[in-house]
């Protein structure tokens, strides 16, 4: 048996380049960039700071007045040359450098899986290497501003974005975007933590206002952007489109003043999300830079804010004052020391971080009778619809990737909020490629999936069906209901009834409905897997690879189980012809309120507190081993710890993911730790998770503080927020803590 390791919230947070021995050299760069900046500051001209308050999109430029080396993508700010302040370029990000601002170049770049397929590997480490590789890529590529990563948490499934998040629990969300953003700045270039805050839906997100509770608000929400900006540091914050509490997010003096700078004491600057900007005076809130100032209607930050300089209704010190958090963020990372002339790129090496990526985000939900891995004496499979002959597919969107190798199939959207950027598209490693490679000895064939009558027939003359089953999700719009796309469930059940050994393979956004599940001896959810996702689901398929990756949310069996069953705004009605705008995108829908009943509960608290057994819970996944939890210590106090033996009890190796779950009295049950032990036959490890005392604690907003109150909770090692496996109770002693 190894010797226990002291964890909070993972043992992969080891690997996050937090390492007390950087902390002290990144401490003191920190604030020697807090000189530097008042030092720069204090050389610069009116001009020149409110240069680097607003910036467009390179689009927006004629080609002859771009900048030499000048990249395409989503935004540039102008340097100071004379000052050495370099131009920002920015790019979208998270899931790769985005290259759909210049697809006529036949850019690519190397594509990781989305967003909820990261957070299913529930690995701080491989995600930070994940961050690393595309912020390689962006400097590579010319870039110095990436726009990664997002961290909003998943409250309704049929949410357009959510897979481009990091799931529904904010401590999961916080540690893996803090990790990502560390790994994306460890290249000298800033990242974006967003869209702050609340930004949970697309319909009406410029229009709605998000109506919540600052307790709750506390709890959830901003508590993942909170630990996400603890750990990654990163050197700005995007804020978003949506109102909170009736007033914009990127001009809320709560959000951008109270909570960011004084509570978290956030020194980066904030950027607006494009388009997101109302008026000049969102500078006096908190915002320091307008992005994408041609999507706004006006240059709030330039031609809008020169006049009231002049006339003092804007301060020359608010500029200065932003200006200032912007060379900060500049100084801190060394953006200005990062050389971004184009290099060449080793795709073949970054194509392994995203192997591994999609290898660990793949969650096997379900394996009646052990169907899988599939034996190597399997004679026939018949590989079935989903597009598996051209490749994977991704989400649509600002953070779409052109991958390596381009899209084998691109269907462009004829009407709604997103036709006018977003399309559906496969590209990356073909599923079918990669089975018939792992499978060389078995027949291997390919069926549309088209007319499920010769669906069903291929399926009862092979040994093995594969269905590759779709549901495309995209930046602007939500999702009408949590059905497969098109008739999928009924070609699923048509090859299920054909084939009592039917795998279906789930290429998603976001949980879905499954009527035909009791058919289905084995799923998988590989979400959008990525460059490399064909091979990882076939390693998974043959055994090769041993599913690791838990659900960072909750399948519902249905809508009406979720706090929303209609989702709020999709009963309005339909933008006139005449409305250039629609809901999802620059909106100009009527205003309307978002409440959430949930409140801080999102997800699985919300079901622990209903009492409503899900389809698949949080956390919840399979393996091809098996793993026991024994020996149990927990301890109380100012917070609580768990310490527990797992052991691998079956005959292959593979990894666990662990969970610990606190339950207040009167609360729902809390994720407060995890690790992910990797594991030979017959191997233990002693796992230690210590929970950090905010969530003990309720968030007291009349004293501005987070209170733990005395008295016994229950502490439960669990396989999933539904499969708890030991149980203690131990004493919390009160304490406050400040925000």
């Amino acid at each position: 048996m190894k010797p226990a390791a002291r964890v909070i919230y993972s043992a992969a947070t080891i690997a996050l380049g937090c390492a007390e021995a950087k902390a002290e050299p990144e401490r003191a760069q920190r604030d020697a960039a807090e000189v530097r900046a008042e030092r720069t500051l204090a050389q610069m001209t009116q001009e020149e700071k409110i240069q680097l308050l607003h910036g467009t999109m390179p689009l927006f430029i004629p080609a002859a007045k771009r900048a030499p080396g000048m990249p395409v993508g989503a935004g540039v700010i102008a340097g100071i040359e004379r000052l050495g302040i370099p131009p920002q370029y920015a790019t979208d990000a998270s899931l790769g450098v985005s290259n759909i601002m210049d697809m006529r170049k036949g850019d690519v770049a190397t594509a990781l899986p989305s967003g909820l397929s990261l957070a299913s590997s529930w690995n701080p480490a491989l995600v930070r290497e994940g961050g690393r590789m595309i912020g390689s890529e962006a400097v590579a590529k010319g870039f110095n501003v990436m726009l990664a990563g997002g961290v909003n948490l998943v409250r309704d499934p049929r949410a357009g974005r959510n897979f481009e998040y990091l799931g529904e629990d904010p401590l999961l969300g916080g540690v893996l975007v803090g990790a990502q953003i560390a790994g994306v700045q460890s290249n000298g270039i800033i990242a974006t933590i967003k869209h702050f805050a609340l930004n949970d839906q697309e319909i009406g997100r410029s229009s709605a206002s998000v109506e919540m509770d600052e307790a709750a608000m506390r709890e959830s929400d901003l508590l993942a952007f909170q630990i996400g900006i603890e750990r990654g540091n990163p050197g700005s914050v995007m804020c978003s489109y949506n109102k909170v509490g009736g007033t914009y997010a990127c001009e809320n003096r709560f959000l951008l003043t109270d909570v960011l700078r004084r509570d978290w004491g956030f020194k980066g600057y904030v950027m607006s999300d494009w388009g997101a900007v109302h008026s000049t005076e969102a500078l006096l809130a908190g915002l320091d830079q307008q992005s994408g100032e041609m999507l706004d209607r006006k240059r709030w930050f330039s031609t809008e804010l020169k006049p009231k300089l002049v006339d003092g209704s804007i301060p020359m010190s608010a500029v200065d004052t932003a200006a200032k958090r912007v060379l900060w963020a500049i100084y801190a990372n060394g953006v200005d020391r990062t050389e971004i002339t184009p290099k060449t790129i080793d795709y073949s090496r970054n194509g392994e971080v995203a192997l591994q990526a999609a290898r660990e985000g793949t969650v096997l939900l379900r394996n009646e009778g052990g169907l899988l891995p599939l034996a190597g004496s399997v004679r026939s499979i018949v590989v079935i619809g989903g597009k598996a002959d051209l490749g994977v597919l991704s989400g649509g969107g600002s953070s779409q990737v052109v991958p390596v190798g381009g899209f084998r199939a691109v269907e462009k959207i004829e009407s709604g909020p997103a036709a006018t950027f977003a399309r559906r598209a496969w590209g990356g490693t073909p599923p079918l490629d990669a089975l018939r490679q792992t499978f060389g000895n078995a027949q291997v064939t390919f069926v549309d999936g088209n007319d499920p009558t010769a669906a069903a027939a291929a399926a009862k003359a092979a040994d093995v069906a594969v269905v590759f089953a779709t549901k495309f999700a995209t930046e602007a719009e939500d999702q009408p209901d949590l059905s497969l796309d098109g008739q999928q469930d009924a070609l699923i059940a048509a090859v299920a009834s054909a084939n009592p050994r039917t795998v279906v393979v789930l290429e998603t956004g976001n949980a879905v409905a499954m009527p035909w599940l009791a058919k289905v001896p084995a799923v998988l959810a590989a979400w959008y897997p990525g460059q490399r996702g064909g091979d990882a689901i076939a390693e998974i398929l043959s055994g090769k690879t041993n599913p690791s990756g838990r659900l960072p949310v909750t399948f519902p069996a249905g809508v009406d189980q979720l706090p929303n069953p209609v989702l709020p705004g999709s009963d309005l009605p339909p933008p006139s012809k005449d409305d250039k705008a629609s809901y999802g995108l620059q909106t100009n829908s009527p205003p309307f309120s978002i409440t959430y009943p949930e409140g801080s509960d999102a997800g699985y608290r919300w079901f622990d507190r209903k009492g409503e057994k899900p389809l698949f819970a949080f956390g919840h996944g399979l393996s091809y081993t098996s793993f026991r939890y024994s020996a149990l210590k927990a301890k109380g106090g100012r917070t609580v710890s768990a310490s527990f033996t797992v052991t691998n009890t079956g005959t292959r190796k593979g990894a666990d993911v662990p969970q610990v779950y606190v339950t207040l009295p009167g609360k729902a049950r809390r994720l407060i730790g995890w690790d992910k032990p990797l594991l030979m036959p017959g191997e233990s490890r002693i796992v230690t998770i210590e929970a950090d005392p905010r969530l003990l604690a309720s968030f007291d907003a009349a004293r501005q503080r987070w209170v733990v109150t005395s008295g016994k909770v229950r502490i439960e090692v669990a396989r999933s927020a539904g499969e708890p496996v030991l149980a203690a109770r131990v004493s919390l002693a009160a304490q406050t803590i400040k925000p």
